[in-house]
């Protein structure tokens, strides 16, 4: 067939872009690649040459390192249609993660708990620091749920302005995704949806923990004027003090203090009040204390500051005085250590950092005069303008040199928790910045427990190595490793191949295999780096069975599949992993395939997944981005109108191909780029998708492109309820309401009413919302998610005819999930193989939903049920329930090592709260109450007020207190 797409490929010279590193090598035209020549002998190969230098994505905190060029030996010869070549198996390189991997993830959880539960109950541990650390910790399990909760609880409790300023700017970092356009400037006042932990004026201002005070200083009432003291230190010419009424005394001026050709008036007793030196000055035994003129003129203050000086001492008030007088009364209550003069001032200049150029022309008085609040004040402003606020050389050089953290370190401005956060952020824009060096560095300075020293030695040796200086990345990993972090070995044993020494990291890596009693996935997966032929394959079919989220394995296997010239099992292979996880390099990978296959409609398909991902994701290395490769393929593709689009979305919708139907939506939206309910549909398909970021980008985007007021408060509240804010959610959804009756405005209210435990007449005003949201014009794809919500409510009515009739109603418009409710129903009827056979409906349509298959075996007999839930983890092992199911089977049969194992095999991957509750319940039951108590800790860890683990915690303590018999 002839492909004009390939010719225009072949006019951008990808092969000569692409030798440069990237995320697949690629074999040039006509040339042959497969695996090392010696594959059929030893494992250990000759060393070669690293490959040239990498690049990096520094997402979710990995790196994604490059490959060499490819080989050229072996039987496999690229299409003639391919000219940029096909990706190389053996020059893939897996991700090396840039956090915290101990060995026994376990262990860790539970020891972090017990960290946490002594510092509650008064021990010398910091409960911020303990929280900062489960924060590592959850980085490497990856559930975004998990890592927000400890950095809010690391929030919480933080004892001062300085981390509290860190911390809520943290949070509002990781939140920025959520953000109603345009977001309010870094420093306004919080709004009614601002979470309080956030509040920048609480961070700085509050003197306790939102756990005490939750009123958000934003939302006060303004405080009464200050008044002047009742009462103040009069001094008779001896300098003893004695107490007279405001009334009674009035203003005098006693004492004059000459500043240049200026006499400021002043009164003695006020200014002696300041503080001890001034009272030792004006009555003490020096010759100052028997004059009443003082020159002033050397102190470094102006009269226009003495003055203010003066009316302080009368009043107590700053906060009518200009910034530039205020800085003049903070240098002179440093100099006379004026304490309560220094605290207004402090308060007062830091209440007026409204914004990056406030705090840039403040910080340096702040840090001269080590003003703590104002520093945070102006800190507070940096860290909420990341990560531009870096880019700006003053900042910049505070942040990051030795110097600049000798300042803050004086004002009490520096800390571990500062500098977490801004290499956190350095890591995520460009790993190989010496901007995020520097700030690594200042990291490890600050690390004082264990677990501190071992992240930033271990980044610090990512970065080094992403950079390509290897001997000093194999210094930093052996460091880290020296500190106890064994994942550490896996970046040393890179330093020692990178720098030619192959075999030493062979050796490396098989040591740690040999020395852990249960290797972990990631440890086979590495040393199969070192591997080739047949010892390669097993090493990583030993890493997917051991840990099967990882993608590596299956990208190689799938590349090495492909040069054996069998395309349809590389895409077989490959698929495993998208359906477990929506990855836009392995989705790229399959397009790729599929091109080479020639199949361009399944390309473009794919293509379009990436891109509703990630707009600006770049294809073949960064060479051409995905919009342009799909106008590249117009020819080879059908081409369809807005009709066409919406019957084949109607068509996919029904069969339950969420990347099919995300690819439809794309399409549509490259059409109608403007259209606010086709953003909307796509959100809904990547929530779905367990894409959480994309979905609230699109969300955002359907706010932001609305026609009508009504259809962009339906989507504020829809950004507001993923957001947490139900009630105000509710509120839009009513306003929408008022404005116009419409599907969607319903809908968002009775799923807000209905996300709590409802009574039967409140469930029925669910229901009642949902048939007015019918009512409204809509398509049958949105009334059939309707109709099936009401099903679920007249379930949890125990009204089974009603909520059969909504499901058969929702399958007649081709809702097809309705069959898992239509199941429930004849369930509930003791009907359990009819509810088998609906479920077999879903099966047969949803041919890979491991949920569909999971949902059937609670109907099914035992062996059927075992059948289904196989099929379940195969499709999708991050699936607890069958673990759990097969576990408890095993438990019953009285094979309780089984029992244990299966679970065991699952924790080793995914540290899961039920399966870690079932295991300690074995545990218990099995009379092993030391690791029934681990198990307990490491669950309360992920879940502090999960009660059967608690219930089960408290009696296992018992048991476990009780004398040995």
């Amino acid at each position: 067939m002839t492909n004009n797409f390939l010719t225009t490929i072949k006019s951008l010279k990808l092969i000569e872009g692409c030798k440069a590193a990237q995320l697949y090598a690629l074999s040039s035209v006509g040339a042959s690649t497969s695996g090392s020549a010696d594959s059929g002998g030893s494992s250990i190969g000759k060393p070669h040459p690293p490959p040239p230098p990498k690049t990096i994505s520094m997402r979710s905190g990995s790196l994604y390192y490059p490959h060499g060029a490819p080989s050229t030996s072996g039987a496999f010869v690229p299409e003639p249609h391919l000219p940029c070549g096909l990706p190389v198996a053996d020059a893939l390189e897996p991700a090396l993660d840039a956090c915290l991997r101990p060995v026994d993830h376990v262990g860790a959880l539970a020891a972090s708990y017990r960290r946490v539960s002594a510092a509650t109950a008064g021990a010398d541990d910091d409960l911020c620091d303990a929280y900062l650390e489960q924060h590592a910790l959850f980085q490497s399990i990856g559930d975004a749920r998990l890592i927000r909760r400890a950095l809010r609880a690391a929030r919480v409790h933080a004892d001062n302005p300085h981390r509290r300023a860190v911390l809520a700017a943290w949070l509002r970092y990781e939140r920025r995704e959520d953000e109603l356009d345009p977001a309010p400037p870094p420093l306004a006042p919080c709004t009614a949806t601002t979470p309080l932990l956030e509040c920048p004026r609480a961070a700085v201002f509050a003197s306790v923990s939102h756990s005490v005070d939750p009123v958000c200083p934003c939302r006060r009432p303004p405080p009464p004027p200050v008044t002047p003291p009742p009462h103040r230190l009069r001094h008779n010419t001896s300098g003893a003090a004695s107490e007279m009424s405001e009334e009674e005394e009035p203003e005098t001026n006693d004492l004059w203090f000459i500043i240049g050709e200026e006499e400021v008036a002043c009164e003695r007793s006020c200014i002696a009040a300041l503080s001890k030196p001034l009272n030792t000055l004006l009555y003490g035994g020096f010759a100052e204390a028997h004059r009443d003129r003082i020159d002033f003129s050397r102190d470094g203050i102006t009269p226009r500051g003495m003055r203010a000086v003066s009316a302080y001492s009368r009043h107590g008030r700053v906060d009518d005085f200009p910034p530039d007088i205020i800085s003049q009364l903070l240098a002179f209550a440093n100099k006379f250590c004026c304490e309560d003069l220094k605290a207004a001032c402090d308060n007062q200049l830091a209440a007026m950092v409204r914004g990056l150029d406030n705090a840039r022309s403040l910080i340096d008085i702040g840090l001269e005069e080590a003003s703590h609040l104002l520093v945070a004040s102006c800190l507070q402003a940096f860290l909420r303008e990341l990560p531009k606020s870096l880019t700006y050389p003053d900042i910049a050089r505070l942040l990051c040199s030795p110097e600049g953290r000798e300042r803050l370190d004086i004002s009490g401005n520096a800390s571990f928790a500062l500098y977490y956060f801004l290499s956190y952020v350095a890591m995520e824009q460009d790993m190989r910045s010496n901007t995020t060096v520097m700030l690594l560095e200042r990291l490890n300075e600050f690390a004082e427990q264990p677990w501190q020293k071992q992240l930033a030695l271990h980044q610090l040796g990512c970065v080094m190595l992403q950079r390509g200086e290897f001997e000093e990345a194999h210094e930093w990993f052996e460091a880290a490793v020296a500190e106890g972090h064994v994942y550490s070995l896996s970046g040393e044993a890179r330093a020692k191949y990178k720098r030619g020494h192959k075999y030493a990291a062979y050796k490396l890596m098989n040591s740690v295999v040999g020395d852990c009693d249960e290797p972990a996935g990631w440890m086979y997966q590495e040393r199969s780096l070192y591997c080739v032929g047949k010892e390669k394959l097993a090493d990583l079919q030993a890493a997917t069975e051991l840990d099967p989220t990882m993608t590596f394995p299956y990208k190689y296997r799938a590349c090495a599949l492909l040069e054996e010239d069998n395309a349809e099992s590389a895409i077989a292979e490959i698929s495993k992993v998208v359906g477990l996880k929506m990855a836009t390099d392995c989705l790229e990978l399959r397009a790729w395939f599929y091109l080479a296959l020639e199949q361009c409609e399944l390309a473009v398909q794919d293509v379009r997944a990436i891109l509703t991902l990630d707009p600006t994701y770049m294809m073949f290395h960064g060479r051409m981005h995905g919009e342009q490769l799909i106008e590249l393929l117009r020819g080879q593709v059908r081409q369809w109108d807005m009709a066409d689009c919406w019957m084949e979305l109607y068509d996919r919708w029904s069969a339950v191909d969420d990347i099919g139907s995300l690819a439809v939506v794309q399409q549509m939206l490259a059409r109608e780029p403007g259209n606010s309910s086709l953003r909307f549909r796509q959100s809904l398909l990547l929530l779905r998708l367990n894409c959480q970021k994309a979905a609230m980008r699109s969300l955002r985007y359907a706010r932001n492109s609305s026609l009508h007021e009504h259809e962009r408060l339906v989507h504020e509240g829809w950004i507001l309820y993923d957001s947490g804010h139900r009630d105000e959610a509710l509120a839009k959804a009513e306003q929408s309401i008022g404005l116009q009756r419409s599907f969607e405005a319903f809908f968002l209210k009775a799923y807000a009413l209905g996300d709590c435990s409802l009574d039967t007449e409140s469930s029925l005003s669910v229901v009642q919302l949902l048939e007015h949201a019918n009512s409204c014009a809509s398509d049958n794809l949105r009334k059939g998610q309707a109709y099936n919500n009401m099903g679920s409510i007249y379930v949890d009515c125990d009204m089974l005819d009603e909520a059969a009739e909504c499901y058969g109603i929702a399958l007649n418009i081709k809702h097809t999930r309705a069959h898992q409710g239509l199941a429930r129903v004849h369930y509930l009827k003791n009907r359990k193989k009819v509810a088998y056979e609906e479920m077999t409906k879903l099966v047969q349509i949803a041919t890979n939903s491991a949920s569909a298959y999971e949902k059937r075996s609670e109907y099914g007999e035992r062996d059927a049920a075992r059948s289904d839930l196989n099929t379940a983890t195969l499709l999708d092992p991050t699936r607890t329930y069958p673990y759990r199911y097969r576990a408890a089977v095993l438990m019953d049969e009285g094979k309780e090592e089984e029992a244990i194992a299966e679970l065991s095999g699952a924790v080793a991957f995914k540290p899961d709260l039920q399966l870690l509750h079932l295991r300690a319940a074995f545990f218990d039951s099995m009379g092993d109450s030391e690791s029934a108590l681990r198990d307990c800790e490491a669950a309360l860890c992920l879940d502090p007020t999960h009660g059967d683990t608690l219930e089960l915690y408290s009696k296992a303590s018992t048991k476990a207190d009780e004398p040995q018999s």
